[in-house]
């Protein structure tokens, strides 16, 4: 059994084998949000270990994206320990795999809550078909918001997401996407997203919409494509023949390269390609990183590329508790993960030498800023954000290149709502 298994009780999932780099000495600066960690001689009613559940998509489609998930998790927890709990309190994290299953994701949640968790941390695809169990067991659940919408939806007020904030589901339009390919040359928009998954379709025709606001016209939107697709030949075929020249995906990593390849096959060669997910180590080490060259990734997180403090402690536990070198640098699903594990934890420190899942919630829907120690592009109000949105969204930008992905900017790039918008009413 591996000292992974030992300590979450779950497979140990698939590791990158390259040679490790000197450890960093980031791992001294101050906690990521100021966790309370007590003192030492906490009495036994008030050092009670406190569990803590990521529910991810170790396997199934999903595990291309959140298959490493749980190495951020597990090194912020580390972490957190390792400087003595929250107020004194060890914290224990426990791994469940939903296997991308619209099934298993109710059984992985019910799960959570059977063995005592105080909280949730969701790092999932298809937690939306699960979100009414930790609500009605009165849960706070933290994580990624891309699943779906009910992170600002009545009545899941116990949803903080620590990526976006708990956003209106029924958001404007924004321009963060749509400015950036005009910007770089794109005229005609192909499009493309999930039909499963209410999110991807809102990403996608978020964009479109986005685009033409731009001035831009619109060749292809397809909101039908299966979810963790890796055949393309037929949307090639037709993106060939709309002429588009610019291609924003709102899908996984593994469908981001399979359509830059099918393109590539087609003779299509778009002015400038916009890919949400797939910023990962492994692709630069894999045979699809010659088809994406040039193309443009994003990273909703500040990159490793761009080192701060902020950076330099995430990767500096990743190596010391999860044994990741910095030559292989976070990606989407750890960041996520990592984020959701720090949040959760600031809720169990904000909630006192005692805390309860109840007094979690009250603590953090009164936190007025959060920025993940600069790993968000903009801080967070969670005591004025659910079902709101914020006035603009800002992501970084980085083109995949011979020697890695190179930042456009050392700054975000940033989008405006569009007045008069929204992506209401547009479901997988």
């Amino acid at each position: 059994m591996t000292e992974r298994q030992k300590r979450t009780g779950v497979p140990q999932m698939r590791r990158f084998h390259r040679l490790a780099l000197a450890a960093l000495t980031t791992l001294g600066v101050a906690s990521l949000t100021a966790v309370p960690t007590g003192p030492a001689s906490a009495t036994s009613s008030s050092n009670s270990p406190i569990t803590i559940a990521l529910i991810t998509s170790e396997t199934g489609p999903g595990g291309a994206v959140y298959g490493d998930a749980p190495q951020g998790f597990l090194a912020r927890i580390a972490l957190q320990n390792a400087e003595g709990g929250v107020n004194g309190h060890k914290i224990v994290p426990l791994v469940i795999d939903d296997q991308t299953s619209p099934t298993e994701v109710a059984t992985a949640v019910q799960e959570a809550i059977a063995k005592g968790s105080l909280g949730i941390v969701s790092v999932s695809p298809v937690f939306f078909l699960a979100a009414k169990y930790p609500q009605q067991a009165g849960l706070p659940v933290t994580g990624g918001f891309f699943d779906g919408p009910e992170w600002g939806e009545q009545p899941y007020t116990n949803m903080f997401a620590s990526d976006a904030g708990s956003v209106d589901p029924k958001y404007p339009v924004d321009t963060v996407f749509s400015s950036f390919i005009k910007a770089h040359g794109g005229t005609v928009l192909g499009s493309y997203a999930y039909g499963i998954s209410p999110t991807s379709v809102q990403g996608a025709v978020g964009a479109s919409d986005g685009f033409k606001s731009q001035g831009g016209s619109v060749g292809v939107l397809d909101t039908s494509i299966p979810f963790g697709s890796v055949a393309f030949t037929p949307e090639a075929l037709v993106a060939k023949q709309k002429g588009i020249n610019a291609v924003f995906t709102a899908m996984d990593g593994n469908s981001n390269v399979a359509l830059a390849t099918a393109l590539e096959q087609a003779g299509v060669k778009p002015k400038v390609t916009v890919f949400p997910t797939g910023f990962s180590p492994s692709l630069v080490n894999s045979p699809a990183w010659s088809n994406v060259q040039g193309d443009y990734f994003v990273a909703e997180f500040r990159p490793a590329q761009l080192p701060d403090a902020g950076t330099e402690q995430l990767t500096g536990a990743l190596q010391k508790y999860e044994h990741r070198p910095p030559s292989e640098f976070y990606d989407y699903g750890i960041v996520e993960a990592w984020l959701g594990a720090d949040l959760m934890l600031k809720g169990i420190g904000l909630a006192g030498a005692d805390p309860t899942s109840a007094a979690v919630i009250h603590d953090l829907r009164n936190l007025k800023s959060y920025d993940g120690n600069g790993l968000l592009p903009q801080s967070i109000d969670y005591s004025s954000i659910f079902g709101h949105d914020p006035a603009k969204t800002c992501l970084w930008y980085l083109q995949a290149k011979k020697s890695g992905f190179v930042p456009v900017s050392s700054q975000p790039w940033c989008g405006h709502d569009i007045p008069g918008t929204s992506v209401a009413g547009v479901t997988g």
